[in-house]
Formats: C-alpha cells, structure tokens, sequence
C-alpha cells in the first residue's frame, strides 16, 4: 500500500516540478496559436482549456491505461516504476513536445514533423507508417464495441452494430470538430476518471492488498521484464498513437502557455488511471497468478467488468460498459479524424471545403469498413511494438527540434535512446519478430540504440560547426 501512495505522490509531482522544468525549455509564448491565426471552423477550432484537456484525455487514453495496465501488472509491482517514471520522463515529454511543436508548425502533423526535423525519408515512412497505425486502430476499435453491443441483448447483430458505429465514425471524421466530438468527449472523459476514482477508493476502502515494492519478475510464465513489460504497458506509460492525437489538440488550444496542463497532464492524469489500474489487477484477484489466470478466462474486458461490479455495484456495471465499449469507440473516431488529417497535410489538401473532407473521409472508412471483416489475432500483434516504435522516431524528432532551436535536446534524447533500445530488442526476441534467443537479441537492441544516439550526437556536432 505505501509503494502505491509514494507512486501516486510521485506521478502529481512530476507534473508539477518536471512538467514545469520542460515546459521552460521550450519556451511557451504569447504568440496566437493556429486555433487563432488559422480558425476554418472545422479542425481548427479554439476550446476552452478544460474542454481541450477533456478531449486529449480520451483522445489519448480510451482503454489503453487500462488494458495495458493490467496485462503489465503480471510482472507485479515493478509496473510501477515504469509507469511512473516512463509517464514522467518520457511519455508525457513526448505528448507535450509532439503538440507545442505541432503548435509552432500551424498544427502540422507528426509525419510532416517528422520531415522537418528527420528529413524526407522519414517524413515519408511516417505518413505511412501513421495512416496504416491509425486505420488499424479505427477498424479494431469499432469491431471489438460491435461484438460486444450484441451481447447486451439488444435484438441487434455484431455487423448491424458495426454499420452503426462506422456511420458514427464518419459523421465524427468529417464534421466540425467542435460538433461532435467537442460536446461528446468531455462527458466520456469525466466518465472516465469517475470510473478510476471510483476504482481506487473500492480497492482501499474494502480492504484489498496492494503489494509492496519487488524488483522480482513475477509473471506466472516468466516471460522477461526486458523489453516485455515496457511494450506491454504501451499507452499507460508512453505511446506513439499519441503523436497522431496532440496536433489535433494543437488546432484547438488557444494559448501556447496551457500546453502543460493539456498535452502533459492529460499524459500524467492517464499514468494515474494506468497506476491504479495496475495496482487493482493485482490486489483484486489476489496475487499476479490471480490475475493472469483471469485475464485468459475472461480477456481483459471481462476483467474490467467484474472488477467495477464488485467495487462499484450497479453503478460500477455501467461505468465499467462505458469504458469498454464507449472508449475504444472514442479512440477510433479520432484515429480516422487524425488519418484524415495525415493525409491532408501530405497532399496539402484544404479541408475547410466539405467536398474535399468527404473525398479523404469516404476512402477511409470503406478501407476500415473492408478491413473489420478479416481477422485481426496475428495482425493486431504488432500494434503495441510500431505504437512504440512511432513514439520512438516522435521522441528523435523533438530531439532534432530542441537541438535545432538551441535548447536542452536531453530531455527528449534520453528517452528516444532507451525506446530505441526496446523496441528493437522487442522486436528481435518476441515471438512475432524474429525470434532470437536473448544472448542475440539484447546486445544487439542496445547496439541500435547506441547507433541511434551515436547518428544524433554527430549531428550535433555538424550543426555546432555550421553555427560557429
């Protein structure tokens, strides 16, 4: 229990001392954002703060502090670090950097971003690389509330259900920002704490026992901390779908200077929810035995829903429907919205015309629509290690940025450097990667990272030459 308290202790004070500390590296003006400069009406749209925050809250977070949470739980109480110190130093970096620096660029997407400061062979393979990240995550995102709609006993079949969501998504891809998704997101978003708040005071109140720090693997299957448990965590400590999500918080934030409380605290308020999440798992069914156990009976939605119903009684039944079906739903409207906006930019297509959002929207949504139909088990593998690897090459990005703009690059360096490291040694160990043995895999994760930081530190040194 006292791990936990200093846990939570620490996440707020981040936001406050470090959250700070960042903040005046970069550097907020008084300038007018694009919100202002740049006001079409339809995506860029000024909100006030505590809507703009609401909106990147859901936009961010959806299910993925909660899910990931609890499947990073198995490895015991070491989640907690990583999602403390992960949320503080690199998530929630990346998420403020991405936007004020998306801000800066007239609400540029990450890929076009990306170019500027990694140049055009990246910006491409991010264009890419985000749309098929973001189209994927849209179609998941609309079959798995489809199926489980029609088990709620509603007369209506998964497909009807399907249908009706994709209609929702293209309404919510192709209106004014401020439409739909501006009155919708800040309820679902308040719905979404409550449900954490509620979650959090149940485990305390009745009695549950949060385990104390460990630095044992405790995974029922030994399966290895490193880099497992850092790519299982994924959204609850940092997360490249986010990269996609700030730039559009960048076209509705109307002051540079309240980048903090939106961009890096909607990062902190979602390491709290994956914290307490993590430590429910846990203290819920017992022991990390327990909680695997339940995690391959009844997947992790069914966890969710017996964890609100025991705590919360009826009231925890309908928060607990709200979150796995209402949040994914919530993520996946604004993974086609940002997939519009990608492409947009990368064809410097105008969107203030309707015409033109529906010649963009239309395709998209087919393509989802087209994909729901096959089956995501062996695809869907790969979504946690290119969300990290994304947040990876959006941390060397900012890097490039701070460097080019004279300013501390080793708030965003240090983090890009060990996300570099385990993604590739994720990818060279998992059992969807290549599958080598350890003795293989981890030197030669720490080998690219040390190549990636190596590439970064030698242009710097070419840019200080250019400057003197």
């Amino acid at each position: 229990m006292i791990t936990f308290f200093i846990a939570l202790f620490i996440l707020i004070a981040g936001y406050f001392i470090y959250g700070k500390f960042v903040e005046g590296i970069f550097g907020p003006t008084d300038e007018p954002t694009p919100a202002l400069s740049h006001g079409d009406g339809i995506d860029y749209v000024p909100m006030s703060t505590p809507k703009v925050f609401l909106i990147q809250l859901l936009n961010i977070a959806g299910l993925g502090p909660i899910f990931g949470a609890l499947a990073g739980a198995q490895w015991g109480p070491t989640v907690f670090l990583w999602i403390v110190f992960g949320t503080i130093l690199a998530g929630a970096v990346h998420d403020f950097m991405c936007g004020m620096i998306s801000i800066r660029h007239n609400g540029a997407s990450i890929s076009e971003i990306t170019g500027i400061y990694l140049g055009d062979t990246m910006k491409n393979v991010m264009r890419v690389f985000s749309v098929v990240l973001l189209v994927l995550v849209g179609t998941v995102f609309a079959t798995g509330p489809a199926k489980l709609l029609s088990m709620l006993n509603t007369g209506l079949s998964a497909k009807v259900w399907l249908i009706i969501i994709l209609v929702y998504y293209f309404l919510a891809t192709l209106l004014p920002i401020d439409k739909v998704i501006g009155k919708l997101y800040p309820i679902f978003g308040l719905c979404l704490i409550i449900m954490c708040i509620g979650v959090g005071g149940g485990i305390l109140i009745k009695g549950y026992h949060i385990p104390e720090m460990t630095l044992a693997n405790l995974h029922p299957k030994n399966t290895p901390i490193w880099p497992f448990m850092f790519i299982t965590v994924a959204c609850g400590a940092i997360s490249g779908f986010h990269a996609t999500q700030s730039p559009m918080m960048a076209r509705c934030i109307k002051t540079e200077k309240d980048g903090r409380k939106v961009f890096y605290g909607a990062m902190v308020a979602e390491g709290i929810i994956a914290l307490i999440w993590a430590a429910a798992g846990v203290a819920f069914y017992g022991s990390t035995g327990g909680l695997s156990n339940a995690l391959a009976e009844s997947t992790q939605n069914g966890v969710v829903y017996e964890i609100c119903k025991t705590l919360l009684g009826p009231v925890g039944s309908v928060l607990a429907m709200i979150g796995v079906i209402a949040c994914p739903i919530t993520s996946g409207d604004t993974a086609f919205r940002s997939a519009r906006l990608t492409i947009a930019d990368w064809f410097n297509i105008g969107q203030k015309d309707g015409k033109k959002r529906l010649l963009l929207t239309a395709p998209l949504l087919i393509v989802g629509a087209l994909l729901s139909q096959i089956d995501f088990n062996i695809i869907w593998r790969y979504f946690s290690w290119s969300n990290q690897t994304l947040a990876m090459i959006a941390l060397w990005a900012a890097s490039a940025y701070l460097l080019k703009n004279k300013k501390n690059y080793y708030i965003t360096m240090i983090p890009a450097t060990f996300m570099s490291a385990v993604t590739s040694t994720y990818i060279l160990i998992a059992p969807e990667g290549f599958k080598l043995p350890i003795s293989i895999a981890y030197p030669a994760g720490i080998l690219f990272a040390v190549c990636c930081l190596a590439a970064f530190l030698n242009s710097t040194k070419k840019l200080k030459a250019e400057l003197k």
